[in-house]
């Protein structure tokens, strides 16, 4: 093993408690997609056939969740995919499951800067002022585009200053949405009508009730993104929090993200006739407004939604920015993003360049939304891919590698996580396929992306070739070399 006199290897500071853990994946995982995306669900599959999508996929991400935890504890590295990759494969197949991954997070982050404008403007009209232009059909005002500039500036502060900051900031925003979430629902099972379940399916939208659970489906890897940001921070985990509970967070997670999604389809389509309210812009909010007879829970909903929107936002943009921390620090690319900051040793560079990309995207506006979770999906089943193919390797190469939490169903499950990805994206590459990625748009966002990589992997070339092998393994791996 190389020692850290040898070469010095960028440190995070520890600060992250059990509480913060399971803040920080839960969190992420809640977002806002319950509010805008509710009535595309209901729309496609019904409340029954969306339910029985999120269970789907709910199953998909537990079994890639348990590859998840497994190599978690093994190799608690700040960036994980890139830890386990590189430990798998080596330095080039780390690099596409980190870069894949990171531009999945900045998707989603883009997703949140663009909807906290347009959820804030639902409680307050007044601010659409001063249209500056349009995207898709959507326009863009100025309001918007400063609520963004504010709130990038906020999540990039708190995650400059220090991870202690960031995750006493995520377990009481998680504590308020649930809190809050419990009211609503509570409310809308009460008075609302079960008989408003009917139908139970619909396909209206695509032809027959398969293809519609089918278009809920193939979204579901992007809600549910957000268990893997503990690999990122598990360099920052407090000492006295073992291995094996950091990775039994990940599928605990899960699972509890499941009970969320489920709870709030139900809910809503209990509170009123689901058909009605589908086109609506707040469906959510809608049903429960006719359940209640309430403006207030309509406020109050909205409130909830902006609370959800913030811990998924911090969640993502501290997990993206420490995957770009792992791949700077390995020298893998540009090493300027991984260097530490002196003072609050957080991934200061790295943070910058994920609040300058977020902020950037976010001028795209409403119109790229449905964009950016499509290609942040396929972007993010490409790193599930990844993981998985790594747990096998692993298990294959290093059976004797320490493994504190050790996943049951032993490979079988990462070969499930193998199958369930190919899956995913097969139907989302594949023109002739109703959830395939839209040309130009979503294509454009995605090759726009893949070809920064190649970019990115080129110009690092010559400081990739300075660093010796133990060296690397040494900055990326540290002492599970």
């Amino acid at each position: 093993m190389t020692s850290q006199n040898e070469y010095e290897r960028p440190q995070l500071r520890k600060g992250i408690g059990k509480a913060g853990m399971f803040s920080l994946a839960f969190g992420a995982m809640i977002g806002v997609g319950w509010v805008t995306a509710m009535g595309s669900w209901l729309s496609n599959a019904g409340p029954v056939g969306a339910s029985i999508a999120f269970v789907l996929g709910g199953l998909l991400m537990l079994a890639i969740g348990l590859c998840y935890a497994e190599v978690t504890s093994a190799l608690p590295l700040s960036g994980g995919e890139v830890a386990y990759a590189y430990k798998a494969f080596g330095t080039s197949k780390a690099f596409v499951v980190g870069w894949f991954l990171v531009f999945g997070y900045l998707s989603v982050s883009a997703f949140e800067a663009i909807s906290i404008s347009k959820v804030i403007s639902y409680l307050l009209p007044s601010i659409n002022y001063w249209h500056l232009y349009s995207v898709n059909g959507s326009p863009i005002y100025f309001s918007h585009v400063a609520l963004s500039a504010f709130f990038v500036v906020l999540i990039s502060f708190i995650n400059y200053t220090g991870v202690k900051n960031s995750a006493r900031f995520q377990v009481g925003l998680t504590i308020l949405f649930i809190s809050l979430t419990f009211i609503f629902v509570v409310a809308g099972l009460v008075m609302g009508d079960w008989n408003h379940l009917s139908p139970l399916f619909s396909s209206e939208q695509t032809g027959s009730i398969t293809a519609g659970i089918a278009m809920v489906l193939v979204t579901v890897p992007f809600w549910f993104v957000g268990f893997d940001t503990i690999p990122q921070a598990a360099e920052e985990v407090n000492d006295n929090i073992s291995a094996k509970t950091i990775g039994m967070l990940i599928p605990i997670s899960i699972i509890s993200a499941v009970c969320f999604y489920v709870l709030l389809i139900i809910s809503t389509s209990v509170a009123a006739p689901w058909s009605e309210i589908v086109n609506d812009q707040l469906p959510t909010a809608k049903a429960f407004e006719i359940a209640t007879k309430s403006p207030f829970l309509v406020n109050l909903i909205l409130v909830t939604a902006i609370v959800g929107l913030l811990t998924s936002w911090n969640g993502f943009f501290l997990a993206g920015s420490r995957v770009l921390f792992a791949m700077g620090r390995g020298k893998i690319i540009t090493p300027i993003l991984g260097q530490s900051h002196p003072k609050f040793q957080t991934p200061y560079r790295a943070v910058l360049f994920s609040g300058a990309v977020t902020f950037l995207a976010s001028l795209m506006g409403s119109g790229a939304m449905v964009a950016f979770v499509n290609v942040g999906s396929l972007c993010i089943v490409i790193a599930f891919l990844g993981v998985s193919a790594s747990f096998i390797s692993l298990r294959n190469k290093f059976p004797n590698l320490p493994r504190p939490f050790k996943t049951p169903g032993g490979k079988f499950l990462g070969y499930a996580g193998i199958i369930g990805s190919l899956g995913i994206l097969s139907v989302m590459a594949i023109p002739s396929s109703p959830v395939a990625l839209v040309w130009p748009l979503e294509w454009a966002i995605f090759l726009t992306f893949a070809l920064l990589g190649l970019i990115f992997w080129f110009v690092s070339a010559k400081d990739r070739k300075k660093v010796k092998q133990k060296e690397r393994d040494f900055m990326i791996l540290e002492k599970y070399i």
